[in-house]
């Protein structure tokens, strides 16, 4: 399963292998957060600063500022917490064992050198750092330079070099768009979207650019022309615009398209002026709901009557029976350790790994676009959440630090919140009637669940990233997609890859997918998989001589090896996955066991064996279970964005030699996801109703009943003078609620149905 020995790499032309490089400084004694938490926690400020100038004072790296100056320099990308080894961190958690060492994973550009390449480096003792160390990747190759992720200086060179590029298009521009250009353009200019991968093959870097108006929502104002510039080479003059397409035609120089229009023989796709207010792509109202003015005001909220009733200590948070440790990564998001209830362990990881979006179009940019998010910094682009819109008023919101194309952490402030909600459905209930109006007992317990939330708004995109937890011992992973569609400009010919949405605007079709890692402790580490569904038997009818039963039976499938439990995206998967410990039972004899339960209508986003698919492998399945192993720790990388033809991490690599996995500490790598064909009702965002998809965590048999029977809040109503029920006995275990969020009125019930 991948377990590539570290070659020899490159690093400045010298071929030493990053063994461990230990420098002068000293690290004194440092004190460490007391909360056992703390070791999954994200690198905080001063460690990024410190982390920073460590490498920046090594001359033999020769680090430069990551802002400004030339692409042909060595600087520092990103540096994040590299987590410790599971065999380390549970001897410290579970045994009292040393506390793990804590490092930070680095990602450095070595853009001025020979052979010029992208290196992963482990740095510590954190908080004061003394030595660093190479982090291999597959096969121990060091990445490419070309397969670097985009920064921010690229971003800026390719904006230069693009409007210097279109000077001979501003005439064509200017008139089809109504004024708006590139030069001296002040509240009336163009911009432009990227899509990638960047090229057709390995080696390459040159991008399709979206042309569009720079209006709020400028995701949905294309121009009609779309460029192909080709920035591979450091050195930005060497930069050129190799394809144009522009309202259905291609042209192979700007030179040709300027000359078209020249000639009159362009037909020019001439857009309507944007109104100054009440723009289509914004959202400021326009029109009217029926039905007068109550839908303009307030609705419901959300209240804590008796204060919060979670704990939230640094990165640790509990709530409940539940308890975990989290932490936001710069590079793909949420992050879940030590997953507990009732003290005991579910799984020592659940973390978001990867989010693609391939789409289909009649333009060339929408034809070639296949996102890769985490290649985007998904984790990273996790903006501040707006208070009762992004999570309710009475959340506790925290803030992120990253370190990222930056030159010192940035402050991301309310970039997570934490949130008591109520479901507004019982978590259970029954009415027991006595069939004659009256009822024998009425009892339930209300719905409520702990939500921890981001959000990543990778350009265009907004995904709102949820973890919810339950009181019977269910945890759901969920995430909705809104924000604005990717759309291209409109052509007839485009209908077949979307719908018309606008007067000059394609919806194209794309489809969503979600990969998360869930390392399962299922009572302990050593668990096995399994797939359980119904089959349908046709037997003699024991009480009924020559009559026959039709039944339902139970099927149950052993998935002994990594193959066998890999499940095919394009096949049905089996309704029950289950995950359970073969040396514990619970009391009634069963397996302690786990059930994942999807929530998803994920389909292909290409054919097996395509050349980008390559790069997103584990698209393949719904799930597949691996023997854990510290050398795959994700399913995707930052590089696959711009290499998917041979990327560093190629999860089907995890699953190749076929491992037992009977009685193995599992990881389920788990697929979840939409088909989205946009339409009109996606103006000016997509809507999160009908798209979230995720999975459930469930106890089957792990417990010996519903934990949630430890529950202080259920009401049970019971009849004092049955069956006239005009006197009731009424038993709560909690206080009622005080304060202004609830009805001034007692609970009262009344439970009877009578003629009237």
């Amino acid at each position: 399963m991948g377990r590539q020995s570290p070659r020899r790499m490159r690093l400045l032309g010298l071929p030493w292998a990053l063994a461990l490089l230990v420098t002068a400084a000293s690290s004194g004694p440092s004190t460490e957060p007391p909360d056992p938490a703390s070791i999954f926690a994200d690198l905080s400020p001063a460690e990024l600063r410190a982390v920073r100038a460590f490498l920046m004072a090594r001359p033999e790296l020769g680090l430069s500022p990551s802002r400004g100056g030339p692409l042909a320099k060595n600087s520092l990308f990103l540096a994040e917490l590299l987590p410790p080894e599971k065999r380390s961190a549970l001897r410290f958690l579970e045994r009292g064992g040393a506390r793990p060492r804590r490092e930070a994973r680095v990602v450095l550009f070595f853009g001025a050198q020979a052979e010029p390449n992208v290196t992963e480096l482990a740095v510590g003792p954190l908080p004061r750092p003394r030595s660093y160390r190479a982090l291999p990747l597959a096969g121990g190759r060091a990445v490419p330079f070309w397969a670097r992720p985009m920064t921010r200086r690229e971003y800026e060179l390719l904006h230069e070099a693009l409007a210097a590029a279109l000077a001979p298009l501003e005439p064509l521009l200017r008139e089809a768009t109504g004024g708006f250009g590139f030069q001296n353009c002040s509240g009336r200019c163009l911009t432009f979207s990227d899509v990638a991968p960047r090229g057709l093959g390995p080696g390459e870097r040159r991008s399709w650019l979206v042309i569009q108006r720079f209006v709020e929502g400028f995701f949905l104002h294309p121009a009609g022309l779309e460029v192909l510039l080709e920035h591979r080479d450091p050195d930005p003059r060497r930069w050129a615009v190799r394809r144009l397409w522009y309202n259905g035609r291609y042209f192979g120089s700007v030179r040709e398209l300027a000359e078209s229009h020249a000639r009159g023989a362009l037909p020019l796709a001439r857009l309507p002026e944007p109104p100054a207010r009440r723009l289509f792509s914004s959202y400021e109202p326009r029109g009217r709901f029926p039905g007068g003015g109550r839908a303009e005001a307030h609705g419901a909220k959300v209240c804590e009557p008796r204060g919060r009733r979670y704990r939230l200590r640094g990165n640790r948070l509990e709530y409940g029976g539940w308890s975990l440790a989290f932490r936001l990564r710069s590079s793909a998001g949420l992050q879940l350790f030590d997953v507990r209830f009732g003290g005991q362990r579910l799984a020592y990881e659940l973390s978001v790994q990867e989010a693609i979006a391939f789409y289909g179009g009649h333009s060339p940019a929408a034809m070639q676009t296949k996102y890769m998010d985490a290649g985007w910094a998904m984790g990273a682009s996790s903006y501040e959440l707006a208070s009762g819109v992004d999570c309710p008023e009475t959340a506790a919101f925290l803030d992120a630090h990253h370190l990222l194309d930056a030159d010192g952490p940035v402050r991301f402030p309310r970039a997570l919140c934490v949130f008591e909600l109520p479901t507004g459905v019982p978590l259970r209930r029954h009415f027991d009637s006595d069939f004659q109006g009256g009822f024998h007992f009425y009892a339930g317990l209300e719905g409520r669940a702990l939500v921890l939330r981001t959000t990543s708004t990778v350009y265009n995109y907004d995904y709102i990233w949820d973890f919810l937890l339950y009181p019977n011992g269910v945890l759901e992973t969920k995430v909705h997609a809104t924000g604005y569609i990717h759309a291209t400009f409109y052509t007839p010919e485009g209908r077949r890859y979307g719908s018309r949405v606008h007067s000059h605007l394609l919806g194209n079709v794309h489809t969503h997918l979600v990969h998360y890692k869930v390392d399962l402790d299922v009572a302990g580490s050593g668990n096995s998989f399994e797939t359980m569904d119904i089959r349908f038997e046709n037997i003699s009818n024991p009480w009924s001589a020559g009559a026959r039963v039709v039944q339902p039976r139970l099927h149950r499938e052993p998935r002994r090896r990594e193959r066998e439990a890999a499940l095919p995206l394009d096949r049905p998967v089996p309704r029950y996955l289950l995950f359970s410990n073969p040396r514990r039972r619970n009391r009634w004899g069963h397996r302690r066991t786990l059930r994942l339960q999807l929530s998803s209508h994920a389909g292909p986003v290409l054919p097996r064996g395509c050349r980008e698919e390559r790069g997103v492998t584990w698209a393949r399945y719904h799930l597949a279970v691996t023997r854990r192993h510290e050398n795959e720790p994700s399913s995707s990388s930052i590089y696959s964005q711009n290499n998917p033809w041979d990327p560093p991490v190629t999860f089907e690599s995890f699953i190749r030699d076929n491992e037992t996995i009977e009685d193995q500490d599992l990881v389920a790598w788990v697929t979840v996801g939409f088909l989205h064909v946009p339409h009109a009702e996606d103006i000016p965002n997509t809507a999160t109703p009908g798209n979230a998809v995720g999975f459930f965590l469930r106890p089957f048999n792990f417990f010996n009943e519903d934990p949630s029977v430890a529950s202080r809040a259920p009401v049970i109503v019971r009849p004092l003078d049955p069956p006239a029920c005009s006197r009731l006995q009424i038993r709560r275990w909690a206080p009622a609620s005080p304060g202004p969020c609830v009805p001034p009125e007692p609970f009262s019930y009344n439970g009877t149905y009578r003629p009237v």
